[in-house]
């Protein structure tokens, strides 16, 4: 496929596409400002409202400008869809390492939509200088992932933390931040008042604080900045892909937000299944730490020049035979869905 087009930063271009991306992020923050667990069906519908958004946009790329143009936008969109898949999956294992309530997990990922979308930005225009690094951050991230998954495997069914003093992030993270080990409503961060209200409740006397200020940060906000590595080490690995599919910048930068919107909302049914299905959280698991391998293995092919390289395709089969094998295996056997015992 040629991928000599270049539609530049074009002002009405820009605007339309700024416009279908912040309308649609302002509706679904709306929709869902009450922070309660999302179903498998609205999950669905809103997967559908982004991948509808993001169609749209290419359908204007081919009016606007050519069909060669639209055409370099949907093969970078599905190939990041493709390559970002193995993130759901950590960012499942950071809210179950957390221990973060389901009905939380929207407000997390979506305002952590900003995040993304400023380093999504610096990747593109920095272009391939920055990647020298990429099979280093692998390394990390592969032991990261594959640390998280042993953490999510002896983790309680269902178990939610109300106080994170002992967590091992809020643990390090208080050194240099000044933090508050428990939730406070939905807030990311909670000022030195409330705070100060809040410990001299009876439950909160033991709570003491490492460092001070005028706002506290929540662990919802550690959390949040978690994702938010797990997502600019995963760009590492796809960023560079969807360069190879087109080097117009704008149409990089559009298919990329617009697939990890539509991503974002897979999420939920993947989280809903897995709390419906007893057996499907053990694939997800299983799935880390195949995510682990195959990003060490990446690694050490390009540093040591010992390894494998497994290619988006045999990593979407893979995936897709280990969650059927997940599904299938909890319907067979559902009596042993400890989740759905009431409680005594």
């Amino acid at each position: 496929m040629q991928n000599s087009v270049h539609i530049g930063f074009e002002t009405e271009t820009i605007i339309i596409f700024t416009f279908l991306a912040i309308s649609g992020l302002v509706i679904d923050l709306f929709a869902h400002r009450a922070d309660k667990p999302i179903s498998i069906k609205a999950a669905a519908l809103w997967t559908l409202f982004w991948i509808t958004i993001g169609v749209a946009f290419g359908i204007f790329l081919y009016f606007h400008f050519s069909a060669e143009a639209a055409s370099l936008y949907f093969a970078g969109y599905a190939f990041e869809m493709a390559l970002s898949i193995d993130n759901l999956f950590a960012i499942m294992a950071i809210f179950s390492w957390f221990g973060i309530k389901s009905g939380y997990t929207h407000r997390v990922l979506y305002w952590g939509v900003i995040g993304a979308v400023v380093f999504r930005l610096i990747f593109v225009l920095i272009g391939t200088s920055l990647f020298a690094l990429g099979p280093y951050v692998e390394i990390v991230f592969a032991f990261i992932v594959a640390i998280t998954a042993i953490l999510m495997l002896r983790k309680k069914d269902g178990a939610e933390l109300s106080d994170f003093s002992a967590h091992p992030a809020f643990r390090f993270v208080k050194l240099f931040l000044p933090l508050y080990p428990k939730l406070y409503g939905h807030n990311f961060f909670i000022s030195k008042e409330h705070v100060e209200e809040e410990l001299k409740k009876e439950e909160n006397k033991d709570i003491v604080l490492k460092r001070k200020g005028l706002f506290y940060a929540t662990p919802l906000f550690l959390c949040l900045a978690i994702v938010e590595t797990s997502d600019v080490m995963f760009a590492f690995d796809s960023v560079p892909a969807i360069i190879a599919v087109s080097k117009d910048p704008f149409i990089v930068y559009s298919c990329m937000i617009f697939a990890m919107l539509g991503l974002r909302s897979m999420f939920f049914i993947l989280d809903a299944l897995k709390n419906a299905l007893v057996h499907l959280e053990k694939a997800v698991i299983f799935l880390l730490f195949f995510v682990s391998f195959k990003l060490a293995a990446a690694a050490s092919l390009h540093l040591f020049g010992v390894g494998i390289d497994i290619d988006v395709y045999t990593s979407l089969i893979v995936i897709a035979v280990v969650l059927t094998f997940g599904i299938l295996s909890s319907l067979i056997f559902p009596q042993k869905n400890k989740k759905s015992t009431p409680d005594k």
